[in-house]
């Protein structure tokens, strides 16, 4: 569903993406681990083709009609109620206003039709800008550190349905630093620092290669012996 085959991203003399390589399959969460500067973002910019790669190659089994996309800006707007500010973007796609109210009761946000969005709280945003990402019902959907700055009990909450969405047969590709997300949500993940991927594969596969005798998985363990950085 999502490829990229050797591809490389200059801003200047900087070169920010060195040669990377994945695979994404159709109707699985892939994550892309990594801290703060990274590339994680640099990847979904190509992959939606805000950026063009200076090497390399890569596709989507998407049309542009057919991917959602969440950013860590959320680009909402406060004063606006959640169906307002959806109706806009159901204007945008040429839907009907009738797909708003269900967005956002798949979100658990049904209750919140005429709530501004200034009086939602951090997780209910979260929620209302996933809520827009998957109106138009997206083949791919990519979303950017989903679960940022959230508390425990509201990122387990947006897990459920990012795994609803998998479900019902959305192919997910998600960054992150929280590698205790990552192996709770993810079939595949690949490991990048300084723009290479390090490692690729099942969280599983990737810990056991590095210890064996761990009972759970622990990739920010393997991030930090690998690569000497720490991804929190």
């Amino acid at each position: 569903m999502i490829q990229m085959t050797n591809i490389v991203k200059r801003f200047g003399d900087k070169t920010v993406l060195k040669d990377v390589n994945f695979r994404v399959e159709k109707q699985e969460i892939f994550g892309l681990l990594g801290p703060s500067g990274a590339g994680k973002t640099t990847i979904i910019n190509i992959l939606t083709d805000q950026l063009t790669p200076d090497g390399g190659s890569y596709q989507v089994g998407a049309t542009s009609k057919e991917i959602g996309l969440m950013l860590e800006e959320d680009g909402l707007y406060a004063r606006l109620s959640t169906s307002d500010n959806l109706n806009l973007f159901a204007g945008i796609y040429g839907m009907p206003k009738s797909v708003v109210q269900k967005a956002l009761q798949n979100v658990g946000l049904g209750n919140e039709l005429k709530t501004p969005v200034s009086k939602l709280s951090k997780g209910m945003r979260q929620r209302l800008v996933i809520a827009r990402a998957i109106l138009h019902n997206p083949k791919v959907l990519f979303l950017d550190e989903p679960t940022a700055a959230l508390d425990p009990a509201t990122a387990r909450g947006i897990h459920k349905l990012i795994q609803g969405l998998r479900d019902n047969g959305t192919t997910i590709f998600l960054t992150t630093h929280n590698m205790e997300e990552a192996v709770d949500l993810c079939d595949h993940v690949a490991l990048l620092n300084q723009g290479e991927i390090v490692e690729y594969g099942t969280p599983r596969a990737i810990c056991d290669k590095y210890n064996s005798y761990k009972t759970m998985p622990d990739l920010g363990a393997v991030f930090m012996q690998v690569t000497g950085v720490s991804v929190e």
